[in-house]
């Protein structure tokens, strides 16, 4: 049975968090702040905590940054503050899930499951770099994470005015699932990487795939090659390939950014939308 750790300083929501959890069949533990909290792990084995961030004493993110890494449990934060600060020191504390409230408890209870069922409790996204102004992930290519990846940007740019965080979530969402579905083949053993780079000038996004690149000259399963006498023709050459629908990634992402610009293989993409 697995272990699960509550901490969070509003009893109420404590409760309801243990109650979930029980009915789940988990075993719970709770603590009112990250001092209570810090002293049941030294002395007992959890193999999940759910943080609340802004505690009396000690919050989540410097519970977690006074634990060893090589040791603790898994962490999920969840809490009300979407601010970009703390969205980057969650990732720094590497965090394996931000979960903001409000939240509905069958997709909460969907996570943990997750969280719980990966090998040894270890998170597959790798954070390499998490400070303000470059976010740096690295991730196997399979849609489970893909999609958890996106959901970081999604939250890091949630400080932008909808006009330019809209663009960017939607460039990089096409150029994201074309890289893991046909750069890595949707391989869990390939790895793609992510940089976030963000000034007050600009918001820029990198996604580099594991796979050789592209002609794309020869993309016949896109729509920005198709054949005006064949409208529908890269649909039926995905449906072969066994890839999602759509096509119209590229097309769609240049529309939506300020620059969209690849290397020399085209296994790397950077968007930039410039803030000004």
């Amino acid at each position: 049975m697995n272990k699960v750790l509550v901490v969070d300083d509003n009893s109420n929501e404590r409760s309801g968090l243990c109650r979930l959890l029980e009915q789940e069949g988990y075993e719970v533990r709770s603590a009112a702040d990250g001092v209570e909290a810090f002293q049941k792990v030294q002395n007992d084995r959890f193999d999940l905590m759910l943080l609340d961030i802004w505690m009396p004493r000690m919050d989540g993110l410097e519970l977690l940054a006074r634990l060893p890494k090589e040791s603790r449990p898994p962490a999920m934060v969840i809490t009300g503050d979407e601010s970009f600060e703390t969205i980057v020191r969650s990732l720094r504390e590497q965090v394996s899930l931000f979960v903001p409230k409000p939240f509905q408890p069958r997709d909460l209870m969907q996570l943990i499951r997750g969280t719980l069922e990966s090998p040894g409790g270890r998170d597959p996204i790798l954070v390499v770099s998490a400070e303000p102004n470059w976010v740096q992930l690295r991730f196997p290519c399979e849609m489970q994470t893909a999609t958890r990846v996106e959901t970081i940007v999604e939250q890091l740019n949630k400080s932008l005015p909808f006009e330019f965080r809209e663009p960017v979530r939607a460039a990089f969402h096409e150029l994201l699932m074309n890289a893991v579905e046909w750069g890595g083949h949707l391989n869990p053993e390939a790895v793609a990487q992510v940089d976030y780079l963000r000034t007050p000038k600009l918001v820029m996004c990198r996604i580099a795939d594991p796979g050789k690149g592209f002609d794309p000259e020869r993309l016949e399963h896109t729509e920005i090659t198709v054949d005006t006498k064949e409208p529908i023709a890269h649909s039926d050459a995905r449906e072969k390939k066994g890839l999602r629908p759509g096509g119209f990634g590229i097309r769609l992402a240049k529309s939506l950014v300020d620059d969209l610009v690849y290397n020399q293989a085209h296994n790397e993409v950077a968007i930039f939308k410039y803030l000004n």
